[in-house]
């Protein structure tokens, strides 16, 4: 869980980690990929998530830092990855790396604002590609291409992981999302439990056979544009998307990265997601966050379970006030966080409502 005030890096520790981990897609499809393509690999993949000024490696440096950047991962059990680039550096150079092809595990990266409604633009086949690169970050066009991944129909009952989270997603927002037309629209419904059809005559064995499954049960309103829905709506049904589609596998996709869930969600609804996110979790889902929200930070805080082996690690950047670096504090202990600006403006807050009812003597 990634906090701090706005420019004090929260999303670039988001690309940066996922960009680190665009080896996985291409060992995975060429196993015996050399250094070469490695490079052009990691090199475009930064590129295009950072889009710095005049697409240059060096334009990513901290202006006035070293000339030499260095980015690391270590993104599983000895299987790490080290590179860097200089002002004048057209390809990252690969430092240091160890068991890194053969970590096939696909990461998961959502940008702040909704992408849904934006992947009909973004798919357009008559639109140039370097157009949509010129407006739409790698961030965006992976999520876009991950989005359009057709549905596994069925999977909530045949994985019992996802048997209770994607019916709740499904139900809180009274539909789901699905790919029609070239563009996502909104179906409504709602999932029931129904009883599983058997055409045994044998008792006996219609009796071991019987049993419920979950079943989506379309309502008879018509189907929505999915530019007619709510935002937040939108962002759990990315989420949901993901989940019916594969893309996001407990256990054995890569890490998902995701920033600001809470943006354009009700409050309302912060409880459920975090719920689901810590059952995500358990499952095996690495989950890295950059929230501004005090509501979903608390939820965590409030929800985890040590028995359940729960375990969130906070990651407090800050500008250090004699130097302007930017630097991080790291606890597993929600009231440790320090610096935590999110807590100390929910603070005064409540301090300025308290002086405002009590006058001066709330001073």
């Amino acid at each position: 869980m990634l906090i701090g005030e706005n420019g004090t890096g929260k999303t670039h520790v988001l690309k940066a980690a996922y960009g680190l981990c665009a080896g996985a897609t291409l060992f995975k499809n060429r196993p015996n990929a050399g250094d070469d393509e490695l490079k052009i690999a990691l090199t475009a993949k930064l590129l295009r998530l950072f889009m710095p000024q005049e697409e240059m490696l060096g334009k990513m440096r901290r202006h006035g830092g070293a000339d030499k950047a260095i980015l690391g991962a270590s993104l599983a059990v000895r299987k790490n990855i080290a590179l860097s680039f200089n002002a004048r550096s057209k390809s990252i150079a690969i430092q240091d790396r160890f068991n890194y092809e053969q970590y096939h595990a696909e990461a998961t990266y959502i940008p702040t604002k909704e992408v849904l409604s934006l992947v009909k633009g973004i798919a357009y086949g008559l639109h140039d590609q370097r157009t949509i690169e010129l407006i739409f970050d790698a961030g965006y066009v992976d999520l876009a291409e991950a989005l359009m991944r057709p549905d596994h129909e069925g999977i909530e009952n045949r994985d019992p992981r996802l048997n209770s989270i994607i019916p709740k997603l499904a139900n809180l927002i009274g539909g789901r999302y699905q790919w029609k037309s070239g563009g996502f629209c909104f179906q409504s419904g709602r999932y029931e439990d129904k009883p599983k059809p058997n055409r045994s005559k044998n008792k006996a064995a219609q009796m071991y056979q019987d049993s419920m499954v979950t079943r989506f049960i379309s309502s008879k309103n018509p189907i929505l544009s999915c530019s007619m829905t709510a935002e937040g709506f939108k962002k759990l049904g990315i989420l949901d998307r993901l989940l019916r589609n594969g893309t996001l596998n407990p256990g054995v996709s890569g890490p998902l990265f995701w920033d600001e869930p809470e943006s354009n969600l009700n409050p309302k609804l912060m409880k459920l997601l975090v719920q689901i996110l810590l059952e995500l979790s358990r499952n095996g889902q690495q989950i890295i966050l950059a929230t501004h929200d005090y509501v979903l930070l608390k939820w965590f805080d409030l929800l985890m379970d040590k028995g359940k082996d729960d375990h969130v690690l906070f990651h407090s950047l800050y500008r250090d006030p004699d130097t302007s670096e930017i630097k991080v504090a790291s606890t597993e202990d929600y009231l440790r966080i320090t610096p935590n600006p999110i807590d100390e403006a929910f603070g005064f807050l409540i301090n300025q409502e308290i002086e405002n009812d009590m006058g001066g003597l709330g001073k």
